[in-house]
């Protein structure tokens, strides 16, 4: 065995044994029911990779991307965020082509779960995505919406995103606990 196999084999017992306490993860497409698909695209298989042990067994998940992909252009001024040309593809999408991750599977277990994209902020509760965060300069139904395949679950507490986030200065976090 190589050093390699023996390390890779490690790591793996090391993510299936719970030694993660949260992950953030790329977000390629996802549906209602917080479902992911980053294995299997059209006629094109990515796989898995360690993906399912990764996501298995850690407590938190974030997964992270762009809300759609092809063509996105975005720029932020003044404190705000503005689509200049969406992207061809929707990545929320209302089921995806094939589940590598289960909402279903992920909220029975107790698993924390969050989707972050540049305009918008998600949570997975019982009945799928949960629609909590917006940006600033983003209109919910043009940007948001109705670029999705499905209509999330709106927080009656919709907020919007920290608008330090899309300012020059330092954000300085650490101040605010």
């Amino acid at each position: 065995m190589t050093n390699h196999t023996c390390l890779t084999s490690i790591m793996f017992d090391f993510y299936n044994g719970g030694g993660l306490d949260a992950t953030y993860l790329g977000l390629a497409e996802a549906d209602e029911q917080g479902n992911l698909n980053v294995s299997k695209f059209g006629t094109k298989i990515a796989g898995t990779g360690g993906f399912v042990d990764i996501t298995q067994y850690t407590p938190k998940i974030v997964f992270t991307g762009t809300f759609t992909a092809a063509g996105l252009k975005e720029e932020i001024k003044d404190g705000k965020l503005h689509i200049i040309q969406e992207g061809k593809v929707k990545k929320f999408v209302k089921h995806v082509q094939q589940i590598t991750f289960s909402g279903k599977v992920a909220y029975d277990s107790n698993q924390e779960v969050w989707y972050v994209t540049e305009r918008a902020v998600f949570r997975l509760v019982k009945d799928g995505l949960e629609l909590v965060e917006i940006a600033p300069g983003v209109d919910l139904q043009k940007d948001i919406l109705d670029q999705m395949g499905f209509k999330p679950i709106i927080s009656k507490d919709l907020k919007e995103m920290d608008p330090r986030i899309f300012q020059e200065p330092v954000m300085n976090i650490k101040n605010d606990r």
